[in-house]
């Protein structure tokens, strides 16, 4: 329940600091007194968007703070999952909002983001406003009323998770068809590339060897010429004197030699042109074995510029620039075909998959359906009852469960049907109640159902429009009850005498001018100020002795 709630600096209110009754409490006052204030300050703590504008004026921020006894509400595991202390007698819920817009959220004075806190919040605190009466036309409202008196939520998680796969295999199954008949068309030209690669058979690297060799094969002539005339100039073999450049190099060698024991400083020399002579050698035998190799061969040239002109036509083609990425594409090919070839055995398991899952499905929302079925004449009979006690004794309210395709919440669609009319057949409830049926039919399924959501705390903002007298009464009756039976903490903001009698306790909103300011107030009323609170909503802003007798008689029969 909530305990104690302050709200500094938001809207008419500079500071509010109360207490809160368990039971059921009522909050009056004069219209335009601040009490939606209170609400919305309440609905900041439920993770509601923050608005910068509900800052006071001249304030630097505005804080709204809750303190909540959730002992026995089975919520230590969220505050485990979300590493927050869990302090079940002290729950503190805080939202701050600064001038420039940016709200902070703080949980046990823990940092948290406001998805934490609205997660936390909704399990702790319902606001039932005055346009809430509009979900009584949802379909999906209409389900979950019956779900939550069939108390099979473990059944509809099982449900939706299995409908949640079949779904997104379903998915998955059609881009696997979509894919599978593309490639199917592409098939032909998938094996006739890859055919047409295999048969070429590129090799890495093979671009610039192809282009080396053809290169030497169109100049094979000037190449033989060029090598042959190094070796005579290496070996002197058409030189006139007979002397090449190694023989030389000899000459010079044994030269040396003869004016080495006169002439030490030589013998380095005379050892370095040894190793030149040594070298010169080698490369002029090296240059012989490839003067033998190089011939010219327009046959072998034919084959090689063919084989590159067909490299450079399949590079195009596929708009590559070297072998290896051919190499890379016809792989490439290669697993698309392989995987064509497996994904028809994928789709086949794929749909087996989905029929069993169905099937299972299937058998869960009968069991759903069955559950929905028992807890439809539950809400029928217990509704009833409930507007029977707000006067509408000739009250017809029929939850009809239909079955559809299987869809999120199973294979049912419930609509409510509504007659407050012997004469009349009930209908789709939204197409025939009035104002003042439709806050009485809510309320009757808001006491129905409380006992199964277990919530600590639940507002209702003037629940009782459209009604008047003994109805009024009747639903303060109800909302008493719901504080009691359920262990629940109940709060309603009315304007009817009727109802705030029968709270526990009774707290006023009011405005206050203070200097050039006007803020708004509230304060917990003891016996004598609920007389005159009551007696002021019987007979307006003069009190009467006859209104105050009045007043003394409603608390009197509560």
């Amino acid at each position: 329940m909530l305990k104690h709630l302050t709200i500094n600096n938001y809207v008419l209110i500079e500071s509010l600091d109360i207490d809160l009754e368990p039971g059921f409490s009522v909050l009056t006052g004069e219209t335009g007194a601040g009490k939606s204030i209170i609400l919305g300050a309440l609905s900041l703590l439920m993770g509601q968007r923050a608005d910068s504008g509900s800052i006071m004026p001249g304030s630097a921020k505005c804080t709204v703070e809750g303190i909540f006894n959730i002992e026995g509400y089975d919520m230590q595991g969220l505050f485990e999952e979300n590493e927050l202390d869990y302090e079940p007698q002290e729950c503190i819920l805080r939202r701050e909002v600064a001038a420039n817009g940016k709200s902070r959220a703080f949980v046990n004075d823990t940092p948290v983001n406001v998805t934490v806190l609205r997660q936390i919040a909704v399990r702790l605190l319902d606001i039932h406003s005055q346009h809430s009466n509009l979900l009584l036309e949802n379909p999906a409202f209409q389900l979950g009323i019956v779900d939550t008196v069939a108390d099979h939520q473990d059944l509809l998680n099982q449900y939706r998770e299995l409908y949640t796969r079949i779904v997104e295999a379903r998915r998955k199954l059609r881009e696997l068809e979509e894919n599978f008949a593309k490639r199917q068309s592409d098939e032909d030209y998938l094996r006739f590339q890859l055919e047409q690669l295999d048969e070429f058979k590129p090799q890495e690297g093979e671009d610039e060897e192809l282009k080396q060799l053809q290169s030497a094969l169109s100049h094979a002539e000037d190449i033989k010429v060029a090598l042959s005339g190094i070796d005579s100039l290496l070996n002197g073999n058409d030189n006139d004197e007979g002397v090449g450049a190694i023989d030389a190099l000899r000459r010079s060698t044994q030269t040396m030699q003869q004016i080495a024991n006169v002439y030490p400083a030589i013998e380095d020399y005379m050892s370095r042109l040894e190793s030149v002579v040594i070298e010169v050698r080698d490369i002029a035998g090296d240059l012989e074995s490839l003067s033998e190799d190089v011939e010219y061969n327009p046959a072998r040239l034919q084959q090689v510029t063919e084989r590159l002109d067909n490299l450079y036509s399949l590079e195009q083609k596929h708009h590559v620039s070297s072998a290896e990425e051919l190499i890379a594409l016809a792989e490439d090919i290669r697993s698309q075909l392989d995987l064509l070839a497996d994904s028809e055995d994928i789709i086949k398991e794929l749909q087996k998959q989905i029929e069993v899952d169905t099937e299972q499905a299937k058998k869960l929302a009968e069991k759903l359906s069955a559950g929905r079925t028992k807890a439809a004449k539950q809400v029928e009979k217990l509704v009833k009852e409930a507007l029977v006690q707000m006067d509408i004794p000739a009250a017809i309210f029929n939850a009809e469960v239909t079955r559809s395709e299987l869809q999120s919440s199973g294979q049912d669609i419930v609509t409510f049907l509504f007659s407050g009319n012997k004469s009349m057949a009930p209908r789709p409830l939204a197409d025939v109640a009035s104002g003042g049926e439709m806050s009485r039919v809510m309320l009757a399924l808001k006491a129905l159902t409380s006992k199964q959501t277990h919530l600590p705390t639940i507002i209702f903002d003037e629940i009782d429009t459209g009604v008047s007298g003994k109805v009024a009464s009747s639903m303060a009756q109800i909302m008493a009850k719901m504080s009691k039976g359920a262990s629940q903490q109940v709060l309603a903001i009315t304007h009817l005498p009727q109802i705030a009698a029968k709270g526990d306790a009774h707290y006023l909103v009011y405005k206050e001018d203070v200097g050039n300011r006007t803020l708004t107030r509230i304060k917990q009323l003891d016996s004598d100020g609920r007389i005159t609170e009551l007696a002021h909503m019987l007979s307006g802003s003069v009190v009467t002795d006859a209104a105050r007798e009045n007043a003394k008689q409603l608390l009197k029969d509560k």
